[in-house]
């Protein structure tokens, strides 16, 4: 369904650029459709959750998990269109997608029963990142422009460990950025942005080979991109 939104985004994207090419004059320089690449660093960060496990036969416990951070390169491409609000702002409307998926980071799950702990060790990833996003711009001249990043992003979060095959949970939550873009030739423009997305909590029930865990997972990204966009 998310990629099904993106696609109809996308072809939206697609035909504003189309009808602008209809328009009669611009607001500014920086009002109509525009793509861009980047490649950057991200920083995912997990949060600890509280949850318990049941096993069989013995009941239900404390159980307690943790991951470290998933760091690593990145790329991202994206489309949109800015609409003129007057010669100093515009608004824009951007459609993003993070291919493939982060580093793998280690996790660990710790169930505490009468007779002692058992801690189960696994590994996770973010894959298939998103963001929608509406962008307010100050237009500094033809050839600058500062803007800020408002939208929603989404993902998958796939972790698997020796006990469970891989689990694919998908999450989304609030996205921010602040970016500029700097023209280099009539149409063609570098860009550099960092943009933060908190990802909401989400419940997760696990059957393991010792019993079922049931927890909440969510978490942090952060990444820092440059990269070249053209602008119609």
């Amino acid at each position: 369904m998310k990629n099904i939104k993106l696609a109809m985004l996308t072809s939206t994207l697609i035909g504003l650029s189309c009808s602008s090419a209809f328009a009669q004059s611009k607001t500014n320089a920086w009002e109509g459709a525009y793509g861009q690449i980047g490649i950057g660093y991200e920083i995912y960060s997990p949060s600890s959750a509280t949850g318990t496990a049941t096993i069989p036969m013995l009941g239900t416990f404390p159980n307690a998990s943790s991951g470290q951070n998933a760091d690593g390169p990145t790329g991202k491409f994206s489309l949109g269109y800015n609409f003129g609000i007057n010669s100093s702002y515009v608004l824009g409307l951007e459609a993003s997608m993070y291919p493939g998926h982060s580093q793998s980071a280690s996790t660990s799950s710790t169930t505490t029963t009468p007779f002692g702990s058992t801690t189960v060790n696994g590994t996770y990833r973010a894959a298939n990142v998103w963001v929608v996003a509406f962008i307010p711009g100050f237009v500094i001249d033809k050839d600058r422009l500062a803007y800020l990043k408002l939208g929603y992003s989404g993902g998958t979060i796939e972790s698997s460990s020796a006990i469970f095959s891989q689990q694919n949970i998908s999450v989304g939550g609030f996205a921010t950025g602040l970016g500029y873009k700097q023209m280099f030739s009539d149409s063609f423009y570098g860009f550099g942005e960092v943009n933060f997305a908190a990802f909401s909590p989400k419940s997760v029930t696990i059957a393991t080979d010792a019993g079922t865990i049931n927890s909440t997972t969510k978490g942090t990204g952060t990444d820092f991109i440059v990269g070249v966009g053209y602008r119609f």
